[in-house]
């Protein structure tokens, strides 16, 4: 005799496994907690099993039985996902589950903006994020952790694909009071005999510091931080100037104190913002909509939040 389960009953009994209690489980699927309640009973009534123990003290825990089968539970359920997405783009339309991963250094100014207007469009699209450095997107992405990830063309390694957007040219950040921020332009000779505050991120680093090694000069590092409003406040502060790629919407650290940004001439090569994939693992449908609709809208949105501005 066949099993007559349903999804939905999967779903509950994944969602009461997963918080220990049926008014999480509840509160999670958006349903009644006598939905969840009687959902799971119909479940264990149809498997012959005992799924869940209730102690007062800890909620819902599974019994051996219930952990076996959560398991199975969850593959069914991610299945089942599978297999609705990909009706979903053989029929032309954009829909399913969209890891995004980011930048951390720019993730706050440019991935909510992004992240709305795509789904504005596509409503069938489920999307999650995830901030990291440049080391730690190579590896997401590598362990299919994300499905795409915008970020920089900085040493990008030859088994992921990298798709140019934008190009960010450097700026040096200074507070005004810097002897060197009524400059038109700086060049790493002129910065070189001042204090730096270096954005200290992996591949980041390098790439800053490579204006002083191609010109035979050496930064003089005072500060290192990993986080970009720490390197602005320092930097509005006194602390030194810093190299970047991009300035905050009004020229302002977080507390507030004004910042001035200066090209910096010399030959620097401007960094590239783009997407990363995973090469020749792209899903037409889903990523290449995005992939499209992230070029058009950095171009005509996000310029303005990251390009170069009249000093």
């Amino acid at each position: 005799m066949p099993l007559r389960y349903t999804l939905r009953q999967l779903e509950y009994f994944v969602a009461v496994g997963d918080t220990g209690s049926i008014a999480a489980a509840a509160q999670r699927a958006n349903v009644s907690s006598p939905s969840i309640s009687a959902g799971v009973a119909q479940l264990e009534e149809e498997l012959g099993v005992r799924l869940f123990v209730r102690r007062h003290a800890h909620g819902l825990t599974p019994t051996a039985a219930g952990r076996t089968l959560l398991i199975q539970a969850r593959q069914t359920l991610s299945e089942a996902g599978a297999l609705r997405d990909m009706a979903g783009e053989l029929a032309g339309s954009i829909r399913g589950p969209l890891a995004i991963g980011c930048l951390s250094t720019f993730a706050q100014v440019v991935l909510p903006g992004l992240r709305q207007s795509f789904a504005a469009k596509h409503d069938a699209v489920r999307i999650s994020q995830i901030e990291a450095d440049q080391a730690g997107l190579f590896s997401l992405l590598r362990q299919a952790e994300i499905d795409l990830a915008l970020t920089y063309d900085l040493d990008l390694p030859s088994d992921l694909a990298f798709h140019a957007m934008l190009d960010l040219p450097p700026l040096v950040a200074l507070s005004p009071a810097h002897p060197l921020a009524a400059k038109a332009a700086l060049s790493a000779a002129d910065l070189a005999p001042h204090p730096m505050v270096l954005l200290d991120l992996p591949h980041s680093a390098d790439y800053f510091l490579s204006f002083f090694a191609e010109a035979g000069l050496r930064a003089r590092i005072v500060e290192r931080t990993r986080d970009m409003g720490v390197m602005r406040g320092l930097v509005a502060n006194g602390f030194g100037y810093a190299i970047v790629n991009m300035r905050p919407p009004g020229d302002l650290a977080p507390d507030g104190k004004p910042l001035r940004f200066v090209p910096l001439s010399g030959g620097g090569r401007a960094m590239r913002l783009g997407l990363l994939t995973g090469a020749g693992e792209d899903r037409p449908g889903l990523q290449g909509a995005f992939l499209e609709h992230a070029g058009a809208w950095l171009r005509q949105e996000g310029a303005p939040l990251l390009r170069v501005r009249g000093s």
